[in-house]
């Protein structure tokens, strides 16, 4: 587990406490029905009860769409940001205050789009926090335009005789980016391989980068169909230093034994999008931390005060 975080009590509780589900879910989810979106919200926060994260320990950062409004249904403190913006708002977050357990949500074009330059340049810092990408393959919130992951040829708003440019590959360009240390994909429909694969993402320290295939009922049904109804389009990967998830074993019986430790063959399973791959890629816990290599001592409450009202002071007329 990250630090001691998991030892802190609120005011009020006794050491006895155990944390259930009902203590991290807070508003009725708005998301359509049939969206995704809803299953990946219950693994997460079966992760959170599993790992036994205090809620005022813990931190949903997101920016703008469809996926972004997960921290609105998580009870822990939430920061639901502008449009691109969810990975140096929670880089901020995580150099002042690392004993916090850090979450980002974003989708496709949250992340992939508007926000790739802030992607690319996290995945090198390695800062140690959990990185989510619900990606439905389409802009949803906006109604059915092109994002950078939709598949060529696919018809929508923006590009109705289909998406004139191949398709930007989130795994192969975050393994492509020096310093990656943690790389996996999963998928809504498997939501015992959602649950293993976003603990093991929790548990590693580090920037870990998880992308969650997501249907989206109402635009982009046909693009996950085959592999939703046909369990032999999908493949696990298995490893004793990835994940294995046994119940899954009778269902998908197309399995490979990919050690995670070989980044050479995790960007060549990557570049293949067919059978769809679900498991961890890659996983490196010796790479180096930007919260570790830069440093800060941490303030006091009284070292903070006198630094804001020094500040304050600077700009007073």
């Amino acid at each position: 587990m990250r630090g001691n975080s998991c030892s802190l009590l609120t005011a009020g509780q006794d050491e006895e406490h155990e944390y259930g589900l009902q203590d991290y879910a807070s508003a009725t989810p708005r998301w359509c029905p049939g969206c995704g979106d809803h299953g990946i919200l219950t693994g997460v926060q079966r992760v959170l009860e599993a790992e036994q994260l205090p809620p005022e320990q813990t931190v949903f950062v997101s920016g703008i769409g469809c996926a972004s409004r997960l921290p609105h249904y998580v009870k822990t403190y939430g920061f639901h940001g502008i449009h691109g913006r969810a990975l140096p708002v929670a880089t901020g977050i995580k150099l002042h205050r690392p004993e916090l357990n850090v979450f980002v949500v974003m989708g496709d074009g949250d992340c992939c789009s508007i926000g790739a330059g802030h992607w690319i340049h996290a995945i090198r810092y390695n800062i140690d926090m959990v990185v989510l990408l619900l990606d439905n393959e389409i802009y949803g919130l906006t109604k059915n335009q092109t994002s950078p992951t939709t598949p060529q040829g696919f018809p929508s708003n923006t590009q109705p005789r289909g998406s004139y440019l191949p398709p930007l590959n989130p795994l192969v360009t975050t393994l492509g980016v020096s310093n990656a240390s943690f790389v996996a994909q999963t998928a809504d429909w498997a939501p015992a391989h959602v649950f293993e694969v976003i603990r093991a993402a929790y548990r590693h320290p580090g920037f870990a980068f998880v992308r969650i295939l997501q249907r989206c009922p109402q635009y982009t049904t046909a693009i996950f169909d085959s592999a939703v109804r046909d369990p032999s389009l999908v493949e696990m990967l298995v490893h004793e230093n990835g994940v294995i998830v046994p119940e899954l074993q009778g269902i998908y019986k197309n399995q490979r034994r990919h050690d995670p430790s070989n980044l050479d063959q995790a960007r060549r399973l990557a570049e293949d999008v067919e059978p769809v791959r679900l498991g961890i890629f890659y996983r490196n816990e010796d790479r180096p931390r930007y919260e570790e290599t830069r440093h800060v001592p941490p303030h006091s409450v009284e070292d903070r005060l006198r630094l804001l009202n020094k500040e304050f002071d600077r700009h007073a007329l």
